[in-house]
């Protein structure tokens, strides 16, 4: 059991914590949430030791094995995938090296008068590995590698050629083949295309050790905790339940709060009144002074912390012409790889079309020759009548100018615009008070992502080409996307993997590779997200319920 107890902990004068208590029991899972800046990711490296509490206790066993999946990645290279991953992967993952180590001296010449001590060695490190199931480690780390979306070829590679986005999956197929007794997982999701998550999903589920974990994914976090933990205002507070079950009942707390807050207010004011009109008469005196006592003895009660949100008003768009993009035979090949071949679409006014695919499947690249990034080698892309795109992909977000704030980038966009409305939409995208100042430099790619967007979404485009556009936003400013694009009244073309948003915004969907996840030939249906899943019976392309 990891426990916490009265610990508080501050940064000069930023305070995380105050007389915090909180504990981790065997096999529990929970999702630990709070505003950006609460103190996730210090509680996480208190567990770890990174970091130690100002005051109070924080008791972790010493046997405990602990993994801890992290956002910042260290750099990779030298090995095949499949080695990264077996290299950090806990005990077994040592032996693992220890043996090719011990391999490569016995058939060295250079140490062979060593040879007695190094087979003596060898037969140590190869009982152990035995002993701890380390002759399946390759093929689990195969099937890990696998579900996270690893291709042979690539498992087999240099892991040195990946990029940042593949190389958080290698970090973290290593914690989960380390099977640890206790799992942190800072938003496991970031990275991962919709296959991968619902196969982290199943695998976390399976998992008979205790796993505490951010995420901003609603859907994944309500099918695999059974507890919440939120932090904020110093304070831990746990729900027994998932994420929604946590909204529900915070939302009764917060209600139940402010009404015993109310009766409390009243009753001060009425019991202040009294003393105020008797203090001066010798008769009530020894009332008033037994009125006063109890006052001062009374714990008072706060109002529950507000978080706010800003709603913007999204201004309707120009109206554009019926047919808004018309793919014929559209072919596109990198290489030797074919991603699309003869491609077919008529996208119509008013057309939420939502793209799925498994990995190389090109949902991308369809966006990027829809958004004339890119050129189709064959076939014609043509946009219709009285269109203005808006376009969003994770390139987007070098349209920033580094040395701005967020203030000075958004008066350099929309320079007719009043200072009220520009704060109303900075406000409606988590920007309030100081942090208009801050430097685009500074920002996380998160902070960057709902700039871009903001910027995008204040004279809207009729035609939304929009891919992941909720990488890295956090639940708050996704619900309001979410509301805010359900209103919209334009045509979109969108890749997603979070569920929430597929569900919320489709009416179409375009499945490429085919229903069975290989076929040549994609699948138009037309209808919603739900209804997809209905139809196929899977939630992405190759995933079967």
């Amino acid at each position: 059991m990891i426990s916490f107890s009265k610990v508080s902990k501050q940064y000069g004068k930023q305070i995380l914590f105050v007389d915090a208590s909180f504990q981790l029991n065997p096999g529990e899972k929970i999702g630990l949430v709070g505003p950006n800046g609460s103190g996730k990711t210090t509680l996480f490296r208190m567990i770890m030791g990174e970091e130690v509490p100002d005051e109070g206790d924080v008791a972790v066993p010493k046997k405990m094995t602990i993994g801890y999946f992290r956002q910042d990645v260290e750099e990779m290279s030298g090995r095949s995938v499949l080695d990264e991953a077996i290299l950090g992967s806990g005990r077994v993952g040592d032996l693992h090296h220890e043996l090719e180590q011990l391999q490569n001296a016995m058939s060295d010449p250079a140490q062979a008068d060593d040879l007695e001590r190094i087979l003596s060695r060898f037969g140590e490190v190869q009982e152990e590995y035995d002993h701890l199931g380390g002759y399946a480690l390759e093929a689990q780390a195969r099937e890990v590698l696998h579900g996270l979306g690893f291709e042979d070829d690539r498992i087999d590679g240099d892991v040195g050629a990946l990029s940042g986005g593949w190389k958080m999956r290698v970090a973290m197929a290593r914690v989960l083949l380390g099977r640890p007794d206790v799992l942190l997982m800072d938003e496991p999701t970031n990275h991962l295309d919709i296959e991968s998550i619902i196969w982290l999903e199943s695998f976390l589920k399976s998992l008979t050790g205790s796993l505490l974990m951010t995420s901003h994914d609603r859907d994944f976090m309500n099918r695999i905790v059974s507890k919440i933990a939120e932090i904020d205002g110093g304070e831990i507070t746990t729900y027994s339940g998932n994420y929604d079950f946590y909204e529900r009942e915070r939302a009764i707390r917060e209600a139940n709060r402010e009404a015993a807050y109310a009766r409390q207010q009243s009753m001060l004011a009425k019991e202040q009144r009294f003393i105020e009109r008797f203090a001066a008469h010798a008769a009530k005196a020894a009332q008033v002074q037994s009125r006063v006592k109890a006052l001062e003895k009374i714990e008072k009660i706060e109002l529950p912390k507000k978080r706010a949100v800003v709603k913007f008003e999204f201004r309707p768009p120009p109206r554009s012409g019926e047919q808004v993009a018309v793919l014929e035979g559209v072919t596109k090949t990198y290489g030797k790889r074919v991603v699309h071949d003869g491609l077919n679409l008529i996208i119509r006014r008013g057309e939420r079309w939502c793209v799925m695919g498994k990995n190389g499947a090109g949902k991308s690249t369809l966006l990027k020759m829809v958004a004339g990034q890119v050129a189709p080698d064959a076939g014609d892309v043509k946009l219709g009548a009285s269109l203005q795109m808006g376009y969003f992909a994770q390139q987007s977000l070098d349209v920033l100018d580094p040395d701005l704030t967020i203030k000075e980038q958004l008066e350099k966009d929309f320079p007719k615009e009043s200072i009220g409305a520009l704060r109303s939409l900075a406000g409606a995208f988590q920007f309030s008070g100081d942090d208009t100042d801050k430097k685009i430099r500074a920002l996380s790619g998160g902070e960057k992502t709902r700039l871009v967007l903001a910027r995008m979404l204040l004279n809207p485009p009729n035609f939304l080409v929009l891919d992941e556009p909720t990488n890295h936003l956090d639940l708050a400013t996704k619900e309001m996307l979410l509301d805010s694009l359900k209103d919209f009244d334009g045509t979109m073309l969108f890749v997603s993997h979070d569920r929430e948003f597929l569900r919320g915004l489709s009416n179409r969907v375009l499945e490429l590779g085919g229903e069975s996840g290989t076929d040549a030939q994609p699948h138009a249906y037309q209808g919603s997200y739900i209804e997809y899943v209905e139809r196929t019976g899977h939630e992405a392309p190759g995933v079967h319920a």
